[in-house]
């Protein structure tokens, strides 16, 4: 069975891959700023905005492609309950971590799957991370090593890469805090197929 993944992430393209599941790629093309920004003035907190982007991506793009399985999926950080959206620019980027400097947050990544424009199952896992103490320099030496386009596209830190040296320590599910619950998705498919 061919699924549809509605997301860009080279990430999560590549967990699938790893799994050998089948999938084409569809981008959804929802405005997550804007969608961020309405459901924060409802007063959503950072697990209703996983959840609802991932429902919405996944929606949007089964609405369009009749009796195929759509994968959408979404990742946000939360820092005592705030959202930290993804920096604009390099300055935002250091002010970002300077706010994660030395605290605990979680990482959220939310998955939904959909048919014919109507949502069939989600998910939502939580892992834990805590930075470690680091100072300034530390924080713009490691800022150094980062492209600009992989801070805009994927947030202050990747720990699949550079970004593990900022941790004292991860809990949580390696390919969920890299964009995708893969256990639970493969669960899903395999109910799914019965």
């Amino acid at each position: 069975m061919k699924i549809i993944l509605a997301s860009k992430s080279g990430v999560r393209k590549e967990i699938l891959e790893k799994y050998n599941i089948d999938f084409d790629v569809v981008l959804s093309n929802v405005d997550e700023d804007e969608v961020k920004d309405s459901l924060l003035n409802e007063g959503a907190d950072p697990l209703l905005i996983s959840k609802n982007l991932a429902e919405l991506k996944s929606i949007k793009v089964s609405s369009k492609y009749p009796d195929r399985l759509v994968l959408g999926a979404d990742s946000v950080v939360s820092l005592n309950n705030e959202l930290i959206n993804k920096p604009k620019n390099r300055n935002e980027a250091l002010s970002i971590l300077k706010k994660l400097n030395n605290s605990k947050h979680f990482l959220i990544s939310s998955v939904c799957f959909s048919k014919n424009g109507s949502m069939l199952w989600n998910h939502s896992d939580s892992s834990e991370l805590k930075m470690k103490n680091l100072s300034e320099k530390e924080l713009l030496n490691y800022l150094d090593k980062i492209s600009t386009e992989t801070l805009m596209s994927y947030g202050v830190y990747q720990v699949e890469a550079e970004g593990l040296e900022l941790f004292e320590y991860i809990k949580g599910d390696h390919e969920s805090i890299m964009g995708l619950p893969i256990k639970d998705i493969i669960n899903y498919i395999t109910q799914y197929k019965k």
